[in-house]
């Protein structure tokens, strides 16, 4: 039986001389087609109200998280930085529904990059919207002009997590953040770290929530990496 895989959505507005600033409801092509090649049947989830989360969670198997906006600082308890980049309150609130109704409902979920950090804050934990607020920060989490394709910075992952499973103690990753896990939350477990201390990886600390969250992009290197695709693989058929 095909495991269905809902990715929540993002939003972005066409510019005006394309259909006047057309809204348009999307997620990257690299969750679809990695969804797809590891034998899952991804679904777009569209930004929606509250209420209807609850429903989409009964229609899918598993809930992938994926990267965009920074998140609402006030939902961690938090005036906005003037590093502060753009959010989108609609989104956080509804991928927050889903995070509530998934893990309600016992589906398991895969966050990237944002995801990963609104997990954190969905069951209790803080984020730095900036690095420069951490200061133990020295390393580049954020490679442009570098192509996505390419793994600019180390990691080091912790021993008997499920990540350990795929990538062994030690991987390469790409990295496009500017914000991360300041306090954890009291449910979650670092499971990875760069070296200045950076979160690069969070799971449950209850064996019965299947949850994993990385902080890198892999649906950008997947497709030339077998380990990033072995994630995905682990995703849709294991996790």
């Amino acid at each position: 039986m095909t495991t269905t895989i809902g990715i929540a959505g993002n939003q972005i507005i066409q510019s005006a001389d394309i259909f006047n600033g057309n809204y348009v409801s999307y997620t990257p092509q690299g969750f679809v087609t990695a969804i797809q090649k590891a034998g899952g049947l991804p679904l777009v989830l569209p930004i929606s109200a509250e209420e209807s989360a609850a429903a989409y969670i009964s229609k899918i198997d598993k809930l992938l998280l994926a990267g965009g906006q920074d998140i609402s600082p006030d939902l961690f308890g938090e005036e906005p930085h003037p590093k502060l980049e753009e959010t989108n309150r609609n989104r956080d609130l509804f991928e927050l529904a889903l995070i509530k109704e998934a893990l309600k409902q016992h589906k398991p979920i895969f966050a990237v990059c944002r995801g990963m950090q609104l997990i954190n804050v969905a069951l209790g934990g803080t984020l730095y919207q900036d690095l420069s607020l951490n200061s133990e920060w020295k390393i580049k989490h954020g490679q442009q002009p570098t192509q996505p394709q390419f793994a600019t910075h180390g990691i080091e992952i912790e021993q008997g997590s499920t990540l350990y499973q795929v990538f062994g103690g030690s991987y390469r990753v790409n990295s496009y953040h500017h914000q991360a896990i300041n306090v954890l939350a009291p449910s979650l477990k670092v499971t990875a770290k760069s070296s200045d201390g950076i979160a690069e990886a969070i799971e449950s600390t209850d064996a019965n929530q299947r949850l994993l969250g990385v902080q890198w992009h892999p649906e950008l290197r997947f497709d030339i990496d077998t380990k990033e695709f072995a994630l995905f693989d682990y995703f849709v058929n294991q996790l």
